[in-house]
């Protein structure tokens, strides 16, 4: 497989509650790679400036640390005997450490993960399974390969859904689509499911200026939709037939692209979306772009954020001590 997977490391949020999906989810695509699995979760720091820390007596802070780091190893070992892990090789760490999401990508970096995961959990007032402050910096910063999971179906035989650009919009690398289409087809071949691809594409838009007012957007003339639909579906088809895509699998549709991208997840009972993230011209930051960033908190089932080749975090190798300096 182009995309093999042998580390995967599963960021543990909370404690307090088993994360149940997450670990069976983990366990599916664990025991179908042979691949190695950890558990990590990441420390709060109990006093995170110097000034607070010099309050406490001398040797206050190392201690709560110490005790909290022993507690999370103590929950962490417990989750590991967990009948879902079964005859898998799993370890477990934590590391006192902050932000969280610094902690996470430092920890994948240092133990080369080649996938991680990371729940989301139902909050505000609807209970949706809206995406947290930490989920966004995980998708910004995190190295390799990230799995949000969302829901609690099972992967079994279910499609995987690459959502691709193959015009390339907002700066996009030429290569990242085939990125996507080959960590899916690994992610498919894994679960015994199936790839399918999807692209959206809005109707071409002129802008006319009046002499009196403000500019407005027209339609273009039928004959230019027409060769602009068949350059789309073209391009599509080239992706397609390179990864291996058949044509019932290839999924092009006109409209809003997050709207679009939800029905087509719907409707073929994908267990996952594979997403890029890519940067944003100067600015040398990452974004998910806007076939995700609008249809990620929508989306009911798991997405999975790939970044382009050669992507480096700007999260630093060197952890939060907790002083207010950063430790090795």
């Amino acid at each position: 497989m182009a995309n093999s997977i042998n580390r995967i490391l599963v960021a543990i949020r909370d404690l307090h509650h088993p994360p149940r999906t997450e670990l069976r989810k983990a366990a599916e695509l664990a025991r179908a790679a042979h691949a190695k699995l950890e558990l990590f979760h990441a420390v709060d720091i109990p006093v995170r400036t110097d000034r607070a820390a010099a309050a406490l007596p001398a040797g206050t802070v190392g201690k709560l640390i110490m005790t909290k780091l022993r507690t999370a190893e103590q929950r962490l070992q417990q989750f590991a005997r967990m009948a879902t892990l079964r005859g898998i090789d799993v370890t477990q760490h934590a590391n006192a450490d902050y932000p969280a999401h610094e902690a996470v990508v430092r920890r994948a970096e240092r133990t080369r993960a080649d996938l991680v995961i990371a729940g989301t959990r139902p909050h505000g007032f609807t209970e949706r399974l809206l995406l947290r402050n930490t989920d966004w910096e995980l998708i910004r910063q995190c190295p390799c390969p990230l799995l949000l999971v969302k829901s609690a179906r099972s992967y079994a035989g279910s499609a995987v859904l690459a959502a691709v650009d193959p015009f390339h919009t907002h700066a996009k690398p030429a290569d990242l689509d085939m990125r996507l289409l080959d960590l899916g087809n690994t992610v498919a071949q894994l679960i015994k499911g199936s790839l399918h691809v999807f692209h959206a594409y809005t109707p071409l838009l002129e802008i006319v200026p009046l002499p009196t007012a403000m500019a407005i957007p027209a339609i273009a003339p039928p004959e230019a939709e027409r060769a602009y639909a068949q350059l789309v579906t073209s391009e599509l088809a080239r992706l397609a037939v390179a990864a291996g895509v058949p044509v019932r699998a290839r999924h092009l549709r006109m409209g809003v692209i997050a709207n679009e991208l939800c029905e087509v997840a719907k409707t073929t009972r994908a267990g996952l979306v594979v997403m890029g993230a890519v940067s944003r011209s100067r600015l040398k930051r990452l974004f998910i772009g806007s076939t995700a960033e609008s249809a990620l908190d929508k989306l009911d089932c798991d997405v999975l954020v790939v970044k382009p080749r050669g992507f480096k975090s700007a999260v630093g190798s060197r952890a939060f001590a907790g002083n207010g300096r950063k430790a090795a």
